[in-house]
């Protein structure tokens, strides 16, 4: 059952850019909410999160190039991708953790495919 729905992805050249969007049910009560990438051979890794109180953490090598963003009217999170490169390319995964029953609960999007590639 998908709870975390994603959208944006697909093929750029590098340099070039792309945005992400991911959705949770309006009634999900988030602790915190981001993106996870997965390159072929490698373990999942944080690129960007809103953490516990609202602060945003960002992976050293996505610094100054990408850009994290929320509308927490709609629990809603986008990750605007600028200065592409060939490194980025991975399926990206949403991440949010969730309030429920008096604990944190973990959930995952589906994943899309971002390739940088020229």
């Amino acid at each position: 059952q998908v709870q975390l729905v994603e959208s944006g992805g697909g093929l750029v050249q590098p340099g070039g850019s792309l945005r992400l969007s991911c959705a949770a049910p309006v009634f999900f009560n988030i602790n915190t909410m981001g993106w996870y990438r997965q390159a072929p051979g490698k373990q999942r890794e944080l690129v960007a999160i809103f953490a516990s109180g609202g602060m945003t953490n960002y992976a050293g090598s996505v610094k100054g190039r990408f850009t994290i963003s929320r509308d927490n009217t709609k629990n809603t999170v986008n990750l605007q991708m600028n200065s592409l490169k060939p490194e980025d390319t991975a399926v990206y995964y949403c991440n949010a953790e969730v309030y429920q029953g008096g604990r944190l609960v973990g959930y995952w999007g589906q994943g899309t495919q971002v390739t940088v590639s020229s």
